[in-house]
This record gives structure tokens, sequence and C-alpha cells, in this order.
């Protein structure tokens, strides 16, 4: 497995429960890389936890979220709604640093044994017809069955093996950013959505009262480097635009303490490759979306589960890739689909503030596909 990220880890602990030896290799030295900014896990994303046995580690981090808030321009409030399935608290909607879920996740896979190497750089992959080996930086190597490349959207694994697919700029910069004493900016275990004039803003406020928010905008891509601008810098980007509108979304950033990051909304255009040999790519190796839809991180989970499936239940690698691809595919693209529209202004949103790429409720399909005993075959793909 390289990559020790949430799609690395997860799928790592999904192929021990199956039965494989499993070793994870992640370029970076510890689990701190991407700590600063945040994610929503949705409630496909927790039920793809719960098959993997990771709920309770998952869990013990964050805060849960029951209910969407949606905000016009003038802040008034537009509907109020509970969010996903709120009623059961594996399946609620979590809101928690990236940093503290991948640390959560690889945490559980040494619990159980899986072996995690730190600091492994990939250079170079050999893949021949019986065996595939890993070559690091280091002049280490490993070798195995299969190599699966979850190294997120700059993947060293894709880029060694198809190196035609590269992410592209999805029409939006996204800011996030922390404030602290924001008790009362909104009712608790909600995430608040602001239709914005030149801005998507959104915000949840944790138990101790602090504001976790994001804001899209829309414009030309950030150039090199300038997505490492001080905070100040930044701040003064983004104040202009929330105060077109009178709504919270000014007074939370311009109170924010700590660093605000940025990052270009990026996409990996749908037809993109997967697999070639004995190399599998799953998350956003394979299928990154802009975050407008808030579901990388558990589209990612799905794949974890759907891959365990798949290799526990099939006789050889091109029988797996075939089958994990058709039925992961049509869910995916159509999320990077929606997700873009969104960014790019050319898609409203769906449902209250276009928070999830599906429509509100369980998705019997899904339920089925994630379910651990369950078998692929006896669930139909969905079209595409």
């Amino acid at each position: 497995m390289i990559g020790g990220g949430i799609a690395g880890t997860a799928s790592a602990l999904g192929l021990h429960k199956a039965g494989f030896d499993v070793t994870v290799f992640e370029a970076h030295p510890d689990t701190a890389e991407d700590i600063g900014a945040f994610l929503t896990l949705a409630g496909n994303g927790m039920r793809a936890l719960a098959q993997l046995g990771a709920t309770d580690a998952v869990t013990a981090v964050g805060f849960p979220l029951t209910s969407l808030r949606l905000l016009d321009s003038e802040g008034a409030e537009v509907t109020h709604a509970p969010l996903g399935e709120a009623d059961d608290p594996a399946l609620r909607y979590r809101c928690l640093r990236r940093g503290e879920l991948s640390a959560a996740l690889q945490g559980e896979a040494v619990r159980r044994g899986i072996r995690l190497r730190h600091g492994a750089r990939l250079v170079s992959v050999t893949d021949g017809p019986d065996a595939v080996t890993a070559h690091f930086a280091d002049g280490t190597t490993a070798t195995g069955d299969l190599l699966v490349g979850a190294d997120g959207l700059n993947s060293a694994v894709r880029g060694l093996l198809m190196p035609e697919a590269r992410p592209v700029y999805a029409g939006q910069r996204v800011y996030y950013g922390y404030t602290r004493d924001a008790a009362g900016a909104g009712p608790d275990g909600t995430i608040t959505m602001v239709r914005g004039s030149a801005t998507a803003f959104g915000y949840a406020v944790s138990p101790a009262g602090e504001a976790y928010w994001f804001a899209r905008a829309g414009g030309e891509p950030l150039p090199a480097g300038a997505t490492a601008a001080p905070s100040a810098v930044l701040r003064g980007q983004l104040l202009p635009l929330l105060r077109e509108d009178a709504t919270p979304a000014a007074g939370l950033v311009d109170a924010s303490t700590g660093t605000i990051m940025v990052t270009n909304a990026t996409e990996l255009p749908p037809g993109t490759a997967w697999h070639t040999g004995r190399v599998l790519l799953v998350g956003d190796s394979a299928h990154a979306a802009s975050p407008a839809t808030g579901q990388g991180a558990s589209m990612a989970l799905e794949d974890a589960v759907v891959l365990a499936k798949a290799l526990r239940d099939l006789p050889d690698p091109g029988t797996v890739f075939a089958q994990y691809e058709r039925h992961r595919r049509p869910r995916v693209e159509h999320n990077i689909t929606v997700s873009g529209g969104l960014s790019r202004g050319t898609r409203a949103p769906s449902g209250p503030a276009g928070a999830t790429a599906r429509p509100a409720g369980p998705d019997e399909r899904l339920i089925r596909q994630l379910d651990w005993h369950t078998p692929l075959s006896d669930v139909p793909p969905e079209p595409r």
C-alpha cells in the first residue's frame, strides 16, 4: 500500500480484515501531513468505517454533526434540516481535522498488527507478470502480489505508471481556518452553509466553541507558491468578498485565530485510468473531486471496503480490478461531475446547499455494496 493517509490506511484495514498480508508505505515522516485542514465524514463514510470496524477509533476525535442549516446572502435562514441518518450515533456526520483522521486510522492499523513504514518515498515501480516491486528513495524495495496506489491527488504511483492522467483546476480557490470563542454562532451539532454573493461559505462550531470554517471563491488558479501566503494576506483576500453580504462569514474570518490555509480546487477528469498490470489506484489517486460536495474522504472509505470485498471474493487481479471499477466508477465519477459543477457555478446546489452528491437518506444499493457479508456478485452496480 503506497500512501498512509485516509485511503491507504483504510484500505489496509479492509485487506487485513479480508485475511491479506498488507504493508503500508508512507512518504511523510510522521502522521502530521495536512493536519491543519479539516473535513467532514458523511453518513456513507461512517457506514464504511463501521464495516472496517474502525468506528470507535474515529469517533474518539472530532465532533458529530446532526443538522444542516442554510443561510441566504442576507443571513436569513432558508432551511434547517436533519443531516443524513442523524438518529444513529455510528452514522452521524463527523467534523475533524484531516490529520486527526489519518492518525486515528493509522493507530488502529498498528493496533491490529499492520506494518506501517513512514519516510518511504516511492521512486519507481517494476510491474511483472507474477509480482510487483516498489523501489524507495532510501534504496529499499518491497515486493508483493499487488500494489495499491493510495497516495492522493499528486500520486507518485499515478505519475510513474499513468503520467498522462493529471489533475486539473476545478474553478475555485478554497480557504480553511478556525475561530476560537465562536460559541453562539450557530446551533450545536449543525453545519451552516451560506450562499454568499461572491463565495460559498460554511462553518461548524465544536463543543469547545471553536468554529471550523471554509470559503470557496471563484477566479484564476493560485500560482505556485501563493498557497503558502501569510494568513494576514489570505484574510485580506477573503474579507472583501465576504463583506458584500450580511452573514456571519466575515465576522468569523476576521476573528480567526491561527493559520489560514488556501488551496486550488482540483479534480481528475472522468475516464482516468485506474489500473495497469498489478497496480490499482484508489481514493484521490484515482478519482479526486473538488471539495464542493464534501465527499472525498467518504468516497475513499467506500473504496476501501469494496476493494477488500473484491479481493476476498474474486480469483485474480484482472477480475478484481474489473469488478472493483464496475462497482466504483459510476458513483465516484458522478461525484466528480456534481462537485465540479458546483465549483464552476454551472450547477445549482442540490438540496440544502449541495452538501451531498446523492439524495438524502439511505441508499439501499450502497448499503449492500458496503455490507461486509454481502458478496459484490449479489449487488448490481450503479448505472453509469
